[in-house]
């Protein structure tokens, strides 16, 4: 447990983790960024208090949440939809990586073991696609291309750290069997997905009998906590525990909570998540300080070629692979290239440049044994967590800091996939409620003039929302801004008058936060 002294390490972390990511959304640079460099400079300060961590401890507490939400936000029908090119991406350029890796690992470290070098190839193969999405959505490039980066980063992560836990028993025991690698790999992933299902079934089963938001947000929080210790238990993969439950919990969460719970829970999940991607990134800077009292096996020097070196290789194999992964199947089969064109080589430049390592690989490296079975340190531990930092300090700042302006140079285009559906699926709803309330309109129990004003009103949303699927031009969506820019005027209006009043004592906190959360609500159903 955390002492006190440790509580407020923790505590101030979280200050940091604040301040840095503040300044991060002024500047307009994505934060995973500056917690990295924030990391390194509270590393390199005197007298850094050392916070001791037990490396389980963790994967425990930092994966299966930010894997769960992962998942829970992927499109199942849009992954299923891109599965070859994500598939190529998540298993084959993991392996190629990883493999490549440990071989130039080897080289320029030859006191480093294969399985040892295959584990730092494994924790830096999996790239994080969470700062480079967040560009590429606020700079509107093709819907596809963001589906392909989120699913391989959902899968990415499983297929690595499988590699990762057979190289680290291998370290550990001193033993390796190919046969039995690759046995315990289908036996663990088979079973990974079976008790992500059977979690998934139970949280859902539960959130249907339950009436309360709080306990239903709970219960999506303890969910992939009891996914991953579950598939520990039993010698599967959490991670897959955790994707799968995740994408099975996305498919009926919707129908079984109401609409408090599913606006709280979004919220309680935005902060968790963010707050331990910040607690990961800064944490290493304390690592840093005790990797430094313990020591290192090989000079500086080495460890900052071998950083640069496999940040370079790293990127290099991915800049080979996407092109020859879109190229080569559509070479071979004339069907596939029929039905799925080469897409234009902007596209597969980008695809091929965002390959930002983040969280997982950092958490992978942290969680690393202190010691094999026979007793003796763990071959290497400092180093590989020195290296692994590295890779995310170049991937990030190199690769993170072109991203933007290399997609304004590519001028990929406006995709208006999303709006154009959701345009189809706002006017669809509305005259599903119009026919229901026609339906309703013969009762006994409606006023008359509730029905015409609810009438009205999806009337207006119908209208609203059905020139934008006809007539997707500029003029349309100038008027639409234009709505929801009056929209959002006149609720401030109201927010500020139910304030004023709250001032004047004319109504209590109460009434406030009620009112409130109504112009909340629309607020966020307008995308305002």
């Amino acid at each position: 447990m955390l002492d006190r002294h440790q509580l407020e390490i923790v505590i101030a972390l979280l200050a940091a983790v604040l301040a840095l990511a503040t300044v991060a959304r002024r500047v307009l640079i994505p934060y995973p960024i500056f917690l990295v460099l924030g990391g390194l400079v509270i590393g390199l300060l005197p007298n850094v208090p050392i916070l001791s961590l037990d490396p389980e401890l963790v994967f425990l507490v930092i994966l299966p949440p930010v894997l769960w939400a992962a998942a829970y936000f992927t499109s199942l029908r849009d992954f299923r939809a891109n599965l070859r090119p994500i598939s190529l991406l998540a298993f084959g350029l993991v392996l190629a990586t990883t493999g490549v890796v440990a071989a130039v690992a080897r080289l320029v470290m030859p006191g480093l073991s294969w399985p040892a070098a295959v584990a730092l190839g494994a924790i830096v193969s999996p790239p994080d696609a969470v700062a480079a999405t967040a560009i590429a959505r606020r700079l509107g490039i093709p819907y596809r291309v963001l589906t392909v980066l989120e699913g391989e980063s959902l899968i990415n992560d499983a297929a690595a750290l499988v590699l990762y836990r057979s190289a680290v028993a291998a370290v550990v025991t001193g033993a390796f069997s190919l046969g039995d690698a690759l046995w315990q790999f289908v036996v663990t992933s088979a079973g990974g997905v079976l008790i992500g299902l059977l979690v998934g079934w139970i949280g859902i089963w539960t959130l249907r009998i339950t009436q309360d938001s709080l306990t239903e947000i709970a219960i999506t929080l303890l969910a992939p906590y009891a996914a991953w210790l579950l598939a520990e238990r039993t010698h599967t993969s959490g991670v897959l525990a955790c994707v799968v439950g995740g994408l099975y919990t996305r498919q009926f969460f919707s129908a079984v909570v109401a609409p408090a719970t599913r606006v709280q829970g979004l919220a309680v999940w935005a902060l968790l998540v963010f707050v331990l991607n910040g607690l990961v990134f800064t944490l290493i800077g304390l690592q840093l300080g005790a990797i430094r009292a313990a020591g290192l096996h090989a000079t500086l020097g080495t460890i900052v070629t071998l950083g640069a070196v496999i940040s370079l290789t790293a990127i290099v194999i991915r800049l080979i692979w996407v092109p020859l992964a879109v190229v080569i199947p559509r070479l071979v089969s004339p069907a596939l290239r029929a039905r799925d064109p080469i897409p234009p080589w902007p596209v597969v430049w980008l695809v091929s440049w965002v390959g930002m390592r983040g969280i997982v690989s950092l958490a992978a490296a942290l969680a690393l044994p202190l010691t094999t079975a026979s007793g003796a340190p763990f071959p290497f531990r400092n180093e590989i967590i020195l290296v692994t930092f590295g890779v995310i300090l170049a991937t990030l700042v190199l690769q993170g800091l072109t991203l933007t302006p290399m997609i304004r140079f590519l001028a990929l285009g406006a995709d208006r996939t999303l709006e154009l559906e959701e345009a189809r699926a706002r006017e669809e709803a509305a005259q599903a409620a119009m026919l229901h309330l026609e339906q309703l309109a013969t009762a006994a129990w409606p006023r008359r003039e509730d029905v015409e004003r609810m009438r009205a009103l999806y009337t207006q949303r119908i209208e609203r929302a059905s020139p934008i699927e006809l007539s997707a031009d500029a003029d349309t969506a100038r008027r639409q801004a234009a709505f929801r820019r009056l929209r959002h005027e006149t609720l401030s209006a109201e927010r500020r008058a139910l304030i004023a009043l709250r001032d004047q004592g004319a109504i209590s906190d109460e009434v406030l936060h009620r009112l409130e959360q109504e112009t909340d609500l629309e607020r966020i159903g307008n995308g305002m």
